[in-house]
């Protein structure tokens, strides 16, 4: 039986966008809806706009305070509420049951889903699943922590065959119930060790992806990661591999995301064919290795969406040719020490921003050529000095924007904006 929120009083910590859309799916619900959010009412305008029933609603901002959080029925988070938050502690003290924004969602959802995480490559995967799903027959539904809440769709799913959902560490934390039909786990590498305190605990928390999978559900693996072929041991659902060295060399496309996306299209019986027709036609996905403009036979790549050093290790190994790489922003807690072998060899000058830029400088310093600027606009214009034609200025930040940048949408298309003026 799904959640009865019928005059019942929810209260949502955060204001950002699953936030709203939670709101506003209580307000279909017929709830009664709160908002608690630690920052300014002006940051969260534009979210604002979006209400369904603004007038309804009551808000506190700048902090959370306990009155507000206690008089509750309910308490959601939004995925960058950590669940040892003060807010957390008062609903709990006070028996106030909490939910995150997908458990919310999966009370109401009447469709199977299919769940994607990994610390790199998920919006690529799962963009790739919905259009082999869809060039397959399949109503397919694209949400989650690619930019669109699940909570946002859930309510729009009757003329859906499936739900593709990307989930994150932090969206996995705070889940109870929720159960893909297909869960999929692309990847496991450092990050996010601001938030976890370590890399085990980011593990277990990706790993709950299968925790109330049964025997009739489906967990799709990397098969050449260690730790993710190791926790298969664990799972109750029908472990199938994706990336096996044997299946791999016998491949027509050995791209790994390809893969991951044709194993999750079989499952759901959509022909090969069909995913090779689909995938040739695939440009890629926007703030993802995505080709800006060439400049005097020099190609400019928008990477924005990389925020791990092994997203960076990734688009420097995109490319055959040397590489002018812009990045940095605020750090996650990464060493990026790991990737010191692929800069030097395919990075011939790095030019770093943000408040990592230091933590950068010593990691590569002895191995290629460093240059700081303040600014995207000056690093930009930097790199465009230095490139030589035949090379490609890669912005690949392998870090998060939250320094200069809202998003790393914001920060990508900024990026573009200033190549385009060039």
């Amino acid at each position: 039986m799904p959640l009865e929120l019928k005059n019942k009083r929810v209260t949502v910590i955060g204001a950002q966008r699953s936030g709203i859309a939670v709101a506003n799916l209580v307000t279909n619900l017929k709830g009664k809806v709160k908002i608690s959010e630690c920052g300014p009412r002006q940051q969260s305008e534009k979210n604002l706009a979006k209400l369904i029933s603004p007038q309804n609603v009551e808000h506190e901002w700048n902090g959370h305070s306990q009155p507000f959080i206690e008089e509750s029925d309910l308490v959601v988070l939004s995925p960058g509420i950590r669940l040892d938050a003060l807010p957390v502690q008062w609903a709990r003290a006070k028996g106030i049951p909490v939910l995150g924004e997908i458990e919310l969602a999966w009370q109401f959802c009447s469709k199977p889903v299919i769940a994607v995480t990994g610390s790199n490559g998920k919006t690529t995967v799962v963009t790739l699943i919905t259009r082999f799903l869809e060039n397959g027959g399949k109503r397919v539904v694209l949400c989650g922590n690619m930019g669109i809440p699940f909570s946002e769709q859930v309510l729009d799913l009757p003329k859906k065959d499936l739900v593709v959902l990307e989930i994150s560490s932090f969206q996995l934390e705070s889940i109870l119930t929720f159960r893909p039909h297909v869960a999929v786990f692309l990847n496991f590498n450092q990050n996010h060790l601001d938030r976890h305190k370590d890399l085990n605990e980011y593990l277990e928390a990706k790993k709950r992806i299968f925790f109330n999978q049964t025997s009739s559900d489906y967990a799709v693996l990397n098969y050449q990661s260690a730790q993710i072929r190791d926790s298969s041991s664990a799972i109750s659902s029908q472990v199938r591999y994706f990336n096996h060295p044997d299946v791999v060399r016998g491949a027509s496309i050995k791209n790994p995301n390809y893969l991951a996306a044709m194993t999750v299209a079989g499952i759901l019986g959509v022909e090969e064919t069909v995913c090779h027709q689909a995938f040739d036609s695939f440009k890629g996905v926007e703030h993802r290795l995505e080709w800006v403009r060439s400049v005097a036979g020099v190609d400019f790549i928008n990477d924005s969406k990389s925020t791990t050093a092994e997203a960076g290790r990734w688009a420097m190994q995109s490319f055959n040719r040397k590489v002018i790489m812009i990045c940095g922003g605020r750090d996650k807690n990464i060493d990026f020490s790991v990737l010191r072998d692929v800069v030097q060899e395919k990075v011939r000058k790095m030019i770093v921003i943000g408040e990592s830029k230091e933590k950068i400088k010593r990691s590569f310093s002895d191995v290629v050529p460093i240059e700081e600027c303040a600014t995207l606009l000056e690093a930009v214009k930097t790199a465009r000095k230095n490139a030589v034609a035949g090379e490609c200025v890669l912005f690949s930040p392998m870090c998060t924007s939250f320094d200069m940048f809202s998003n790393f949408e914001e920060r990508g298309m900024v990026f573009k904006e200033i190549v385009q003026q060039l």
